[in-house]
């Protein structure tokens, strides 16, 4: 099992900086607001021959008036529950807070709730680190009053230039246990899960989960970065990846908002299937097909998944069918995608999207011999040839599918490939999809010269 390190520590001390140092990425979104991050944020770092995870989380606050306080509470909580080690954050400069204080003592009382289970059966507290960040200008004296805190010698480091770090890393896999634990695969399937803001995305993880992962309110745009969750049960193994609902630029009026979408844009880019959530009290809108197309631009496998379908008062066969045929109709030419209608919050249907999203991972990799798709295909395009054009004949002659690429993609000879328009090609590939099972996937088609 992976060792677990936890970042805690009020707001704006730095914890997503120390992140994203740690992680030597970018993942973390770093602003001088308050309450930037409000989800646990996942990493891996390698230090010494050691991989671990890192967990950043929400600035802990007591007594504010923000609306997301009880939930970023309950976050770390979890945070510092799943984690072996924790990293209590302080800010060198200001010195000590009452916020300081009051979250020194709820981790002194934490520091002797064991977790045999992963630091070993001897092991009887879980190890707190005091952490002084923004120590830019080497002034180490000014740490000396943070012993007050009860949690040991402080270790002064800097966050945004390295400093320091790198000895707060020894003190880290130090206290892990010795004996070397099997890393996770980081081959496994990356399922991102995207949509409008406010469409169910957190809920539907959170219900894949059955635990409150991430945060869920009635706020769009309550998630901010892309949230990576491992999968291991029933069978499955994957990543979920929880992103940041994506609007139109005209409506993206905050810069911490446009660096989320970004993130979430990019986490499409990274995944292998998308999940696209749309909003069954409002149909198919304008943003959900920019946001299907930027699936499309990065020939992204497709799962579309008709969230809220509870609230919806006539949920007979034939609206179903209607609502399916105009998700079609307006995704078009690309159709040959699972539609699935369902509630996160009844849970109506979530195991099935997970069958569905691992069926077409699976198709994503499917491998058609080059005498089968010969013996199909050639005989095919013999009755139904491509057009002739300026008096020339087209003549097809061999077919194949091109190994090791990202989607399936398929390759045809001619004698004069410049002349095979793209409507043929879609008639290649309606043909290809018809008699092999590529449902969700982009298919790639090449006419090159024989």
């Amino acid at each position: 099992m992976s060792n677990i390190v936890a970042i805690v520590g009020r707001p704006n001390v730095g914890k997503s900086t120390l992140f994203n140092r740690l992680t030597q990425t970018r993942h973390a979104i770093v602003s001088e607001e308050a309450g930037t991050t409000r989800d646990r944020q996942y990493g891996k770092c390698e230090w010494g021959q050691r991989e671990f995870s890192v967990i950043d989380t929400g600035g802990w606050v007591v007594g504010s008036d923000d609306i997301f306080e009880e939930e970023i509470r309950k976050q770390v909580t979890l945070a510092t529950d799943e984690a072996d080690v924790i990293l209590f954050l302080v800010d060198i400069q200001n010195g000590v807070t009452d916020l300081d204080e009051d979250i020194a003592n709820i981790l002194r009382r934490s520091k002797f709730r064991a977790s045999k289970a992963r630091l070993g059966a001897k092991a009887s507290e879980k190890p707190v680190l005091l952490v002084c960040n923004k120590m830019d200008n080497n002034e180490t004296y000014l740490a000396a009053e943070f012993y007050s805190l009860g949690l040991g010698e402080p270790l002064c480091i800097s966050a945004a230039t390295g400093s320091g770090t790198g000895d707060l890393l020894d003190l880290v896999v130090s206290l892990f246990p010795k004996e070397g634990d099997a890393l996770p695969d980081e081959n496994i399937p990356r399922f991102a899960v995207v949509g409008r803001p406010n469409a169910g995305k957190s809920s539907l993880v959170n219900a894949f989960i059955g635990e409150e992962r991430n945060i869920v309110t009635d706020i769009a745009g309550t998630t901010r970065d892309s949230i990576y969750t491992r999968y291991d049960k029933f069978g499955f193994d994957f990543y979920l990846v929880d992103t940041a609902g994506i609007r139109r630029k005209n409506k993206v009026s905050e810069d911490l908002e446009f660096y989320s979408v970004m993130r979430s844009i990019r986490s499409i880019e990274n995944s292998d299937v998308c999940i696209l959530m749309i909003d069954a009290t409002r149909g198919i809108e304008t943003q959900d097909l920019n946001i299907f197309q930027i699936i499309q631009k990065n020939q992204k496998s497709l799962v579309v998944v008709v969230n809220k379908w509870d609230l919806v008062p006539d949920k007979d066969t034939k609206v179903m069918k209607t609502m399916e045929d105009a998700i079609r109709e307006r995704m078009a030419p690309f159709t040959d995608f699972p539609i699935i209608f369902g509630s996160a919050l009844t849970k109506q249907r979530i195991f099935r999207v997970l069958e569905t999203a691992k069926d077409v991972y699976v198709n994503r990799t499917r491998k058609v011999t080059t005498h089968k798709l010969n013996e199909e295909m050639l005989p095919l395009i013999e009755a139904y040839p491509p057009p002739s054009m300026k008096g020339k004949y087209i003549k097809i002659k061999y077919c194949m599918q091109i190994p090791d690429t990202r989607v399936p993609s398929f390759v045809f000879y001619a004698n004069l490939p410049q002349y095979v328009k793209e409507p043929y090609k879609r008639f290649l590939e309606n043909k290809i999809r018809e008699r092999w099972n590529f449902t969700g996937c982009p298919i790639n088609v090449f006419i090159r010269q024989k």
